[in-house]
């Protein structure tokens, strides 16, 4: 891989990562339930960022790297949908 895309996709990682410790501080403080999923999604992220800059997988078998991006996004959309319709989305409009 281009040493510029390499760098890229280490700077995306990083800033995953900082995105999901940014989210787990955010719980510590709130103990809100939708925090802790935002940041194992974005774990999960960079976590497939860190595959795709390694080529740690050949590139037949590229697509199921991006199964953790798609475990990323489906936690993304449970934790809206448990954050809306939960115990919690009572007394909201």
């Amino acid at each position: 891989m281009h040493t510029g895309v390499t760098f890229l996709a280490g700077a995306n990682t990083l800033g995953f990562s900082l995105a999901a410790l940014l989210f787990l501080r955010a719980w510590r403080r709130t103990h809100d339930v939708l925090f802790p999923f935002f940041a194992a999604a974005f774990a999960l992220f960079a976590l497939n960022e860190l595959v795709m800059a390694f080529e740690v997988l050949p590139t037949q078998q590229q697509s199921l790297a991006f199964l953790l991006r798609l475990a990323g996004f489906t936690l993304l959309i449970v934790a809206i949908i448990s954050k809306n319709v939960g115990p919690g989305a009572r007394g909201r409009t």
